[in-house]
């Protein structure tokens, strides 16, 4: 072979080499972070024994990776918040929403972190970057407790968080499944009419039934359509148009005051109350309040569905100020609600994830300020006030806790599939609040039948966890 022929021919061979090497680095550094973010990356099941821990804010271990598998110690009771890890399904909730911070360097699409790992090992270091623990805001009695009551029901959702922050303390939802045999049990689960895999505190949307009030009256209080002397008639009933409005089981609530009108939860006061409001400034308060818009939640939460006001009957309108008609909302969004309330009109920012773990270093996620200022603080003491009574002496006595005053609104959410929904949301101590929940079990009935004690008793668990 002549000399040309051989130059050629290396010629060759560097180019072909340059072609391999522009692909690699292409696919490293171009397309490498996409590839490292789908949940079905091969890459992701060869490193869950080095991944990330998820933590409870006391240190609790709430889901880690024992030898090739994922384990969720807390089994059913935290499953479609943590979600899964499968190399078969992908992820889901915690476990997708930080698997970038979670997964070790060499798959988050990092060339810097691929090459160096890829020079300890030819230099014999068997030493591998480990994924970054996540802290979250959980505390485990609170979700140990939530999670009991609420399993002995069929379907239905608890919200447990800190007004004064708006840290998260407790998501609950059945039916739920068991995230520790995700791979064996997925194909029944997206099949269950019953929707295990649903997260009905973040992504159930309901009507909220007489727990609404509480943005009807606060609204009502701010624009200066009543005030708190104001007082109403009700006979049982009311016509509004060709609508014939009613209150629940024939009961008729008499003349009463703004408070009594709520404490006894009159749906025929508060369908007046919203009609002398008006469309207009009701639906004001709707967007001041964030009704309908992100929650900006660290994990996917649906929006709650109002109707386009121009619409609405007078009879619409009259209803979804008692939390019925089209109006549809989440779990969370009602104890978001509740938690304006608590901390004087400022709507808290809700997170889950405080910390990012990473070789020993924490890093603070937590979001800051307020998601709104719907309504002022005096308007904020009046409405606790109404909430109060609403638990001495209204529909929501069954929530009273020993030497602890507790402010809360039952709600009885009526809808076409069934059974009525047993709503309570409430905040204790009330005069200096410390925890909210929000409680709804899917076709239970009387809010303060069902919804009522389950919450009472995740706010006693939850005020000895919190301080």
């Amino acid at each position: 072979m002549t000399n040309r022929a051989i130059a050629g021919l290396a010629t060759l061979f560097v180019a072909l080499f340059l072609i391999l090497a522009a692909r690699a680095a292409y696919v490293m550094v171009i397309q490498g972070p996409s590839i490292a973010a789908m949940p079905y990356n091969p890459r992701h099941a060869l490193l869950d024994q080095r991944r990330g821990r998820i933590l409870a804010t006391d240190g609790t271990v709430l889901a880690e990776s024992v030898g090739s598998k994922r384990v969720y110690p807390l089994g059913e009771s935290l499953a479609q918040t943590l979600g899964y890890l499968s190399a078969r399904y992908g992820t889901s909730g915690i476990e997708a929403a930080y698997d970038r911070a979670l997964t070790p360097a060499d798959t988050t699409g990092d060339p810097a972190a691929q090459w160096a790992e890829l020079l300890s090992a030819f230099k014999g270091d068997l030493h591998r970057p480990k994924g970054a623990d996540v802290v979250t805001t959980i505390v485990p009695s609170v979700q140990n407790e939530a999670w009991s009551l609420l399993s002995q029901h069929a379907r239905g959702a608890v919200v447990a968080l800190d007004p004064r922050s708006g840290a998260v303390l407790a998501l609950a939802s059945v039916p739920s499944f068991d995230p520790n045999r995700i791979d064996s049990v997925f194909p029944s689960l997206i099949h269950d009419s019953q929707s295990p895999l649903l997260d009905r505190s973040l992504d159930g949307l309901y009507p909220p039934g007489s727990t609404f009030k509480i943005v009807t009256a606060g609204a009502a209080l701010e624009s200066g359509t009543v005030t708190m002397h104001s007082t109403f008639e009700d006979p049982g009933h009311v016509q509004i148009g060709n609508f014939t409005l009613h209150d629940n089981e024939g009961e008729a609530t008499g003349l009463q005051d703004l408070t009594g009108a709520f404490a006894l939860s009159s749906n025929v006061d508060f369908a007046g109350i919203t009609l002398k409001m008006g469309v207009d400034t009701f639906y004001d308060y709707l967007s001041k309040w964030g009704i309908g818009a992100s929650l900006d939640f660290q994990l996917p939460t649906e929006t709650a569905r109002v109707p386009p006001k121009d619409s609405l009957t007078p009879g619409e309108l009259a209803q979804m100020g008692f939390g019925q008609g089209a109006l549809l909302v989440t779990p969370m969004q009602m104890a978001l609600i509740a938690a304006t309330i608590a901390d004087n009109g400022n709507e808290p920012r809700p997170y889950i994830v405080r910390q990012i773990v990473r070789d020993g270093v924490a890093a603070t996620v937590t979001p800051s300020g307020s998601l709104s200022t719907p309504i002022s603080a005096d308007t904020a003491a009046n409405v606790k006030k109404m909430m109060i009574a609403v638990v001495q002496r209204g529909t929501g006595t069954t929530a009273q806790l020993p030497n602890v005053q507790v402010a809360g609104k039952t709600g009885t959410a009526t809808n076409p599939h069934g059974a009525a929904h047993s709503w309570f949301v409430c905040f204790a101590p009330a005069d200096h609040p410390r925890v909210v929940v929000a409680v709804v079990v899917e076709n239970a009935g009387y809010g303060a039948t069902v919804a009522a004690p389950i919450a009472r008793d995740v706010l006693r668990v939850a005020l000895k966890a919190v301080k």
